[in-house]
Parts: structure tokens; sequence; C-alpha cells
């Protein structure tokens, strides 16, 4: 065992495995009003890309020992990926997702490079296609929100925001959101800008900076695209994004920092060279956390942490390492009430089987 692999129990958080439609992917977990954990992920779907989406939450009432039956909390007529939840102000939930054309999922469906659909399988989903109307389309192409006011129990009506990332956004310290995400270019030209939008009630948001464009590294141009922020007490905002070369599984995680409550961001620096993309936590001990999928030999989950507020980070600690192939990651971490972490993520349990929803408990390692 590396002195970098931490000690951790691992399970299945949600899975589906009686039916077709049993590919879970891409979770966040956050500690709702009552006390109660919940995990959310794009579940009930057929295939990493298909149309069939929808976004799923699970509750744990055992700080995360066991879960609830996924039960649907947003489902459109498109493929509805991602999924973030934040909680914020006093009794508030902000659940996050996105989702692409028809014409995107009919293609990505045949020529994905991570699932070998065959002719019965393709004419299922382009039947289903066929049926979503364009005025379906334009209603609910994009990159989507709803609001709880209850804490978790009912949601708002489906909202459309600009910007996008896994995860979600970041409560701030007075209790607003800080939502860090690449703009969304289902319904405009194609963009790579990373920006910040800021908002106290989740539905007026304010523009505000833009990270500024990651310089061309040796091997040729670089592409960010799925970041995520965190607010530490003092203000300064921490954003970590994955990365990648034009190439597939070329990633990396790069870091920038805002101290002006972000109207401008410091040029990102990178961090690690495999892993994406980031999710950050801060542990109540002050230990800044950034798990992130590790989609190369080594396959799984993994960490880095901060003891300096993000000034420095110790990388590669090694959630788990069983994974059987690169369609793995996303993971995402809380603390529970006896100060060990909980990260959820999605992983195959083994080759030739579906993506499940998994979580590992695990302790800081010693410092």
């Amino acid at each position: 065992m590396s002195n970098k692999t931490l000690e951790a129990v691992h399970g299945i958080l949600c899975a589906n495995e009686d039916s077709l439609f049993r590919y879970f992917a891409w979770p966040s977990v956050e500690r709702l009003p009552d006390g109660r954990l919940a995990a959310v992920a794009s579940g009930f779907r057929f295939a990493h890309v298909c149309p069939f989406g929808k976004v799923v939450m699970c509750t744990s009432a055992d700080e995360g020992l066991t879960w609830s039956a996924p039960a649907i909390v947003m489902d459109t007529p498109l493929d509805d990926r991602d999924a973030g939840l934040t909680v914020f102000q006093k009794n508030s939930v902000f659940l996050t997702s996105f989702n692409n054309t028809r014409a995107f999922q009919r293609s990505a469906a045949e020529h994905m490079w991570d699932q070998k659909l065959n002719a019965k399988q393709m004419a299922f989903i382009n039947a289903y296609l066929d049926l979503v109307t364009d005025e379906q389309e334009v209603k609910y192409l994009g990159s989507t929100y709803r609001i709880s006011r209850d804490g978790g129990t009912t949601w708002g009506e489906i909202r459309h925001i600009g910007i996008t990332a896994p995860h979600g956004p970041a409560r701030t310290p007075d209790g607003g959101l800080l939502y860090v995400g690449r703009r969304h270019i289902a319904k405009g030209p194609e963009s790579w800008d990373i920006l910040a939008m800021a908002s106290q009630d989740g539905e007026h948001w304010e523009e505000l900076g833009t990270i500024p464009p990651i310089p061309d590294d040796e091997h040729g141009k670089l592409f960010p695209v799925e970041p995520h922020c965190i607010v530490l007490p003092d203000g300064k905002i921490i954003v970590h994004i994955r990365v990648q070369r034009g190439e597939p599984f070329a990633f990396a995680i790069y870091q920038s920092v805002s101290t002006d409550s972000g109207r401008s961001f410091s040029v990102p620096v990178r961090l690690c060279d495999h892993g994406s993309p980031p999710h950050l936590y801060r542990h109540s001990s002050g230990v800044l956390i950034s798990t992130y999928g590790y989609r190369t030999t080594g396959f799984g989950q993994r960490v880095m942490l901060s003891y300096d507020n993000g000034e420095s980070w110790d990388t590669d600690f090694i959630i788990r390492d069983d994974g059987v192939d690169f369609d793995l990651g996303y993971p995402a971490t809380i603390e529970r009430k006896d100060g060990s972490l909980l990260t959820v993520y999605y992983q195959k349990p083994a080759q030739g089987q579906p993506c499940q929803i998994m979580y590992s408990i695990w302790q800081l390692p010693r410092k």
C-alpha cells in the first residue's frame, strides 16, 4: 500500500440493476437543512450518452451508511446530465443540471468513445428523440436549475442560466450563491469562457468576472471545461478547473483565485497532470479538499489537500484505484458529523457492468 493510499470503506449508494435503465453518473452531495445527507446524480440512463437521463436524489439519515431509493427531481424531455446541489440562505436548496440538442444526442450516442450500442439500441434512442418536438427542445435546452424553498421537499419551476458546472454553485459566507461555470454553448456560439455569477435568492443573477485564458502548453491548445469553486470565510475564492487538450483523456487540474469577490481572477496555474473534474470542500479543521476522478492507469478516485488556504497542494492521495476503465469520477465530498469524509462518485463495480453511484468514507491523513 502506498503511503498516499487512504484507508476507506466503500459502498453502493444508488443502482438499478434489474432494468435496462441502469446507468448512473455525475453526482454531488450536500447536507440538507434538516441534517440529512442528500446525493444527486443523473440516473435511469441507458448509457453514457442517451436521451433518457433524469436527475435523481437519494437521502441518508445515518451519515451515509444507508440511502433511500432514487427519487426523480428533474426530468425534461432532453438528456439531463450532471447534478449539482447547494444549500443556501436558511432553508433553500439549489439543484443544477444541463442537457444537449437532439442532434448532438443522436450523433454522440452512435459515435461516443465509451459505448458500443447495437442497431436495436440506436433505433430505440432515435425513436424516442423523434417524439421530442421542436418546441420542447427550445423550451428545455440549456443549463437548467430548480430551487426548493422548503429544504429539498418540493421544487419550483425549471429555470435557465447561462453557465454550467458539474457540481453547481458554492454557498457564500453570507448565505448567497457564487456560480463559476463554463458558458453553456447549446443556444449560441461556442465559448471556452469560465465566468463567475452571484445571487442572493437564486433567481436574480449578477455577472462578475471571467477567468483569464489558459496559455497553451508544449503539446498544444488547452480547453477549460468543468470548474468548481469555494468561497473561504475571509472571502477568498478558489476555483479548480478541469483542463484538457483536444485528444481524449489528456486531463489536468488548474487553479485560479479571486480576492475581490469574483470581479477578477488570476491566470490559472497547473496543480496536477492527471485528474478531472474537481470538487472543492473545506473541512471543519480548515483543511481544503479537492477530490477528482483519475482516468488513467490506476483508475479511480483521488484527492489533493491544502493546509494553507490553497497556496499549496499535496496531490494524488488515493481513495480507491480499482476502477475497471476510464468511465468514472466526478467525485464530491462532504464532512460527516464525526469529522470523517464521505465522497460520492460514479464507477463500474466490475467489467461489463453499468456505472453506479458509489461512496467512500475516509479520514484526513495525519500530517
